[in-house]
């Protein structure tokens, strides 16, 4: 959908995936060592070690969901799926898979059960980014994907 005014097409232009956010100054000691088990695996590689540490059978679908929405997970029964944004650079889909495989790992009561904790969902979502980016740095520090488009 495009804008039909000037103030609706500033705030488009706001929801691009041009402004991506710069590495935490410092990783957390807990996220690095999460992490560091995680860097460099394939695709088939995270997949298989996912399902061995969640017993469920999961796959990873690429697709073009709405601007802003970078991953999502979904388990129902004894499948998962992370579904990432297939309009992000290729470095952020790896930062989406390993932010969306964090919530598998540690948040598996689901939303609902979170949302009615004392712990605010913006506490998991910081913690699922610090693993994010354990878990991607030797690719972001190498610049590993400069040249793909």
């Amino acid at each position: 959908m495009l804008p039909e005014n000037n103030a609706d097409a500033e705030e488009f232009e706001e929801e691009s995936f041009d402004d991506f956010p710069s590495p935490p100054p410092v990783i957390p000691e807990w996220a690095r060592q999460e992490g560091n088990q995680w860097q460099r695996l394939g695709e088939f590689d995270i997949l298989a070690k996912a399902e061995e540490l969640t017993g469920l059978s999961l796959e990873i679908k690429y697709e073009p969901l709405p601007v802003g929405v970078w991953g999502i997970h979904l388990v129902r029964g004894e499948r998962g799926r992370i579904f990432v944004n297939s309009q992000l650079p290729p470095f952020w889909q790896r930062f989406a898979i390993f932010h969306e495989l964090y919530h598998l790992l540690n948040h598996t009561k689901g939303a609902r059960f979170w949302q009615h904790t004392f712990v605010s969902m913006e506490s998991f979502e910081n913690r699922a980014d610090s693993f994010a980016w354990a878990a991607a740095w030797p690719e972001w520090e190498e610049n590993q994907y400069c040249d793909w488009n």
